[in-house]
């Protein structure tokens, strides 16, 4: 990784922390991206305790369609290249019982965070990550996936959280199939990965879950994308090539979520 550039989009906690302070080690120049300096500051002293580069500190709030496009600015602004970029930051289920919430964009925020922050981001960021191809996108999605109600995307009838988690998570995974199709000869891989089962991190805790599994091994299947050579538009589980839910590989259903997507965020943005 010397002389690589690498975005973590939350990685100031569970395993984009584990893989800021990993991929510096391994000599990658990090783009430490969280929502909280002091936190975001707490990682660049772990990754100059390491021995890794200075990194660059990106503050933004994912759930604000802005935020992200400032993101990107950001980016834009501290590097000429960007050879991967790891979606990461995530919203988990919530605790249990805990109401619907919205963005400031006032959109389900589950939705907004895991899944539209993550299509706004890499397509501003597309044109950099062609530039300096051969470069990867790695999105961080879930085995936990449910398919899509496209008449209710926003998630406004029988709300629950684990269901709107699954649901962006399944969404994340489309964009993950369609961006891979229109960077097939940019030299741009794009793939998606269930990193570990109920890893040890606050997420999890927040719904009362037992960790079943460690950032380490998250962190394993995540390096397994950024290091190996692996087909684009893929899904795995772990380090073993997968299949996500059905819905994913339908061509109208991604079709149709492209143009909501793009809806949604044009109402937020225009």
């Amino acid at each position: 990784m010397t002389d690589q550039t690498v975005l973590i989009t939350g990685s100031t906690d569970g395993l984009g922390r584990h893989l800021a302070a990993r991929l510096a080690r391994s000599g990658a120049r990090i783009l430490v991206h969280g929502r909280d300096k002091e936190r975001a500051e707490q990682v660049r002293e772990e990754i100059l305790a390491v021995g890794g580069r200075e990194p660059e500190i990106l503050l933004a709030d994912l759930a604000s369609l802005r935020e992200v496009d400032q993101l990107a600015e950001q980016v834009r602004r501290r590097t000429d290249r960007l050879d991967v970029l790891i979606n990461n930051a995530g919203v988990g289920f919530g605790a249990p019982g805990a109401p619907r919430q919205v963005s400031v964009d006032g959109v389900e925020l589950r939705f907004a965070v895991n899944y539209l922050a993550v299509y706004r981001l890499t397509r501003q960021l597309r044109p950099l990550l062609i530039a300096s191809a051969p470069s990867r996108v790695v999105n961080v999605a879930s085995i936990g996936q449910q398919a899509l109600d496209l008449a209710d995307l926003n998630f406004e009838h029988d709300y629950d959280g684990g269901a709107a988690y699954r649901r962006a998570k399944l969404a994340e995974i489309m964009f993950t199939f369609d961006l891979a199709e229109e960077l097939r000869s940019s030299g741009v891989t794009v793939t998606a990965v269930h990193p570990a089962t109920y890893m040890d991190t606050s997420m999890v805790a927040e719904f009362g879950g037992s960790p079943l599994s460690t950032v380490e091994e998250g962190g394993d299947a995540v390096m397994h994308l950024v290091d190996d050579e692996v087909p684009t538009g893929t899904y795995f589980n772990g380090k073993a090539e997968s299949r996500a839910d059905d819905q994913a590989y339908d061509p109208a259903v991604r079709a149709a979520l492209r143009q909501r997507t793009d809806e949604l965020i044009a109402a937020a943005i225009g």
